[in-house]
């Protein structure tokens, strides 16, 4: 049986918390719940977390609920501003809302869809899953950012991930558009890469807004 939508909030936050900002626990304040909230005493009776006075623990048994919770809703993010171009603050909102639908091997789906992403839209790491090991094993190895790549090798370009409109027209006028082939050449100072027979610099921030599917 799933947990409920609030407790998958709870065990988002409290994963980004511990693995990804090193805390060990996280406060009640900080996840948005009272002591006595239901969804809190959800995950304790499924032993998913401890409460010990005012902060919470991420138990073992409750690590990879959360980290799957983690998974769909960066995956959703991803489905929601890559795809169906829903952006910006109501992109995050209808992200919120999808990502507790996304069970029984829907994540899959869509994460074979999406080409096994490794970052959200933000940057963030979505945790991998199985279909993700697979896809690596049979050399289909998703789509990256930019500067994930080494000098030398190529992609085609999946999509851009900027909503900035004058990122976006310096990006089209270069002719970096979803489809094309792209070859990195140097990566420091400055990318440097190749589309067609020109070749053009940009620097990390917007590297990092340009995701590839790697040939």
């Amino acid at each position: 049986m799933n947990v409920s939508a609030k407790a998958e909030e709870i065990l988002e936050a409290l994963w980004i918390a511990v693995e990804e900002q090193g805390e060990n626990a996280a406060h009640l304040s900080t996840l948005g719940v009272g002591p006595d909230d239901e969804a809190l005493a959800e995950l304790q009776r499924r032993t998913f977390v401890e409460v010990k006075g005012d902060r919470v623990y991420l138990r073992k048994e409750g690590r990879p609920e959360a980290r799957m919770t983690v998974r769909r809703h960066r995956l959703a993010e991803r489905l929601m501003m890559d795809i169906l171009d829903v952006k910006g603050g109501e992109g995050n909102a209808k992200a919120c809302e999808l990502e507790h639908l996304l069970h029984e091997g829907v994540d899959t789906k869509i994460c074979t869809l999406l080409n096994h992403p490794t970052t959200c839209p933000h940057g963030n790491p979505i945790p991998p899953g199985k279909c993700c090991e697979d896809a690596k094993r049979h050399g289909e190895v998703g789509v990256v950012a930019l500067t994930e790549l080494r000098p030398g090798q190529s992609g085609e370009i999946a999509y851009l991930s900027t909503n900035e409109p004058k990122k976006m027209q310096k990006l089209m006028s270069m002719g970096v558009l979803p489809g094309t082939a792209l070859v990195l050449n140097q990566t420091f100072p400055s990318y440097i890469f190749k589309v067609g027979h020109s070749q053009f610099a940009v620097d990390q921030y917007l590297a990092r807004e340009i995701f590839v599917r790697k040939t």
